[in-house]
């Protein structure tokens, strides 16, 4: 019998370690139905959206059969934008539970529509989700340390660490062996369930690649550490006690710092403050004289200035000038907020350079595009759709023109953007670098374990 097959059923027959490792199965397979089951009803809800909003325009439509005012088709139709998942969105849950995935506009200021629904709250949010991201993270270093804790002190409480040494093969090479047979067991338990579902999934092969080497790497971090502390402890309860503070200090109590920190050093106004901010802006506009609403108007939309005055106490198009001029004076605000989040995203993946925990969260965010920078690609999509209907409906508000099931028909169709998720190899790049300097203090410490 090899000297591997004899160590694999020496493992086998430890209830620490079969325990653990279908402990591991389990939670991770548990994790796997947790993310597939929530990506399942945000497209079961999608469906019922999309369904939902068709027979609304339907209804709004049939009422303008025979023609009628633009300006009312524009403020009773709903236009529905959404933000479908990625493939791999059930290993990553990221922002998409706490921001919204799918949302109705209409021709009104659009930054009263798209910050109104940011409405966290935040006892909610803080436990964050139950996906394969959380198991890999926060359980695999546990198991790891079970597995790793005592693979050199359980030898020299036994009194077998003396035989351990004299045998006739490399010391390094020997413990080398049996740390990697764990290690590659552990990564078995956790990738061949992730792989199967990212297959189902319909998740491109870079993209289950990209996954794979970031569970790799992470894996391969925790056990490098457990290998070398492994060698220093004397004991297997000192060992154990130091691992444990590793992990409380990288996982939990570093990150935490840093997120506060961030939080501290960059401040970043609520979105819906900027809501309150353009609804204010229009219930002013209320008690402008009109000429002042369109002066603020025509300056970014000068090619409505030679339209004809308005002199009634109502039009249409004052109305919808009047919104438009709420948008463009919270802009400035709008684009100090996004620069803000995207300050404090930049520091976050920095953090991630020099905390795995941190890197490795981030690296899973962006590649299954639940990060973000997924969520403003989100926002700029309903932007960049919200022009297109101004375009539309503006000649028909302006030009007085009557709007019927023709133009019901030719109504502009939002395009969804399409996921595009990525992997960060400057961060992947740094957490392997730390692993293998880890690795290299372990494999010192394996050179100076003494009976």
């Amino acid at each position: 019998m090899s000297t591997t097959n004899l160590e694999l059923k020496l493992l086998l027959q430890s209830r620490l370690a079969t325990g653990a490792l279908a402990l591991l199965l389990l939670v991770t397979l548990l994790a796997i139905w947790s993310g597939q089951r929530s990506v399942s009803m945000q497209n079961a809800a999608l469906e019922r959206f999309t369904a939902a909003h068709r027979e609304d325009v339907a209804r709004v439509a049939a009422k303008y059969k025979d023609g009628g005012e633009a300006g009312y088709a524009a403020y009773y139709t709903n236009h529905l934008t959404w933000d479908a998942p990625a493939p791999l969105a059930f290993a990553a849950a990221g922002q998409r539970d706490l921001q919204p995935f799918a949302l109705r506009i209409r021709l009104l200021g659009l930054h009263s529509q798209l910050y109104e629904s940011e409405t966290i709250n935040p006892e909610l949010a803080l436990p964050g989700r139950f996906d394969f991201a959380f198991v890999l993270i926060y359980l695999v270093p546990l198991i790891v340390i079970a597995l790793l804790h005592d693979l050199v002190t359980s030898e020299r409480e036994s009194g077998r660490l003396r035989l351990v040494s004299s045998l006739p093969v490399s010391q390094t090479g020997f413990w080398l062996k049996r740390t990697l047979l764990r290690y590659l067991l552990v990564y078995a338990v956790v990738a061949i369930p992730f792989g199967v579902a990212a297959l189902l999934s319909n998740a491109k092969a870079p993209e289950i690649l990209g996954a794979l080497v970031i569970a790799s790497v992470y894996i391969g971090f925790w056990f490098c550490l457990s290998l070398l502390i492994a060698g220093i402890a004397r004991s297997s309860a000192a060992s154990a006690a130091a691992l444990l503070g590793c992990f409380v200090v990288l996982t939990l109590v570093l990150p935490t710092a840093l997120n506060a920190l961030i939080t501290r050093t960059v401040p970043v106004a609520k979105g819906v403050e900027l809501m309150l901010a353009q609804r204010q802006e229009v219930h002013q506009g209320w008690d402008l004289p009109k000429p002042v609403t369109f002066e603020k108007f025509f300056r970014t939309h000068p090619e409505w200035r030679d339209t004809p005055p308005v002199n009634v106490r109502f039009h249409w198009k004052w109305y919808y000038a009047m919104h438009q001029a709420g948008d463009d004076a919270v802009a400035p605000l709008v684009s100090a907020y996004r620069r803000s989040l995207a300050k404090r995203d930049d520091a976050t993946r920095l953090a991630g350079w020099f905390l795995p925990s941190v890197g490795i969260q981030v690296l899973l965010h962006r590649l299954a595009n639940t990060d973000l920078q997924g969520q403003l690609t989100y926002q700029d999509r309903i932007a960049q759709f919200h022009k297109e209907l101004r375009q539309y409906y503006y000649p028909f508000v302006f030009h007085e023109r009557k709007f019927g099931p023709a133009e019901f028909e030719k109504l502009p169709k939002f395009q969804a953007p399409a996921p595009a998720g990525e992997l960060r190899l400057e961060i992947l790049g740094m957490t392997t670098l730390l692993t293998i300097i880890v690795f290299a203090a372990a494999v010192r410490s394996l050179r100076r374990i003494a009976t």
